[in-house]
């Protein structure tokens, strides 16, 4: 009888484990590039969905290759990067522990499909910003 290393290898790549759910549908940004004070304020990241993936033919332009000047078909990931809208800025200053955020700057006019993600139940928050600002109304009336 053979070894179990030869009759069953395992199955499937250790890079791809623990095998389970994700505990969050959106992504995050795990590192950033170091910041350059030199140059003006930017965007360093911004969120991409791999939505699939394909096949390309291409011509290689690889000088000493054997495919040099030859079409090859290719792999590529289809990246779907929805559209983005900048609704703040923070502000990060250097610790001992590292960086911490100093301050945080919103935009002055922010959509309402933008707001509603601020809340976990938005139309109850809204009802109550409402009964507040009624509130408000009466005292500087009466």
């Amino acid at each position: 009888m053979s070894h179990r290393k030869f009759s069953a290898p395992r199955h499937g790549s250790l890079g791809f484990l623990p095998r389970k759910r994700s505990c969050r549908h959106r992504g995050k940004c795990k590192s950033f590039p170091k910041d350059d004070p030199s140059k003006p304020v930017h965007l360093t990241a911004f969120l991409g969905y791999k939505a699939g993936m394909t096949h390309i033919v291409r011509e290689v332009d690889r000088p000493g290759s054997k495919v040099n000047k030859k079409e090859v078909v290719e792999a590529v990931t289809i990246v779907e990067t929805p559209p983005m809208v900048v609704v703040g800025v923070t502000g990060y200053v250097s610790t001992p522990r590292g960086l911490r955020s100093f301050k945080t700057i919103f935009a002055e006019h922010i959509s309402d499909e933008c707001k509603r993600r601020f809340y976990k139940n938005c139309s109850a928050q809204v009802q109550v910003q409402e009964e507040g600002f009624h509130q408000i109304l009466q005292e500087v009336a009466g």
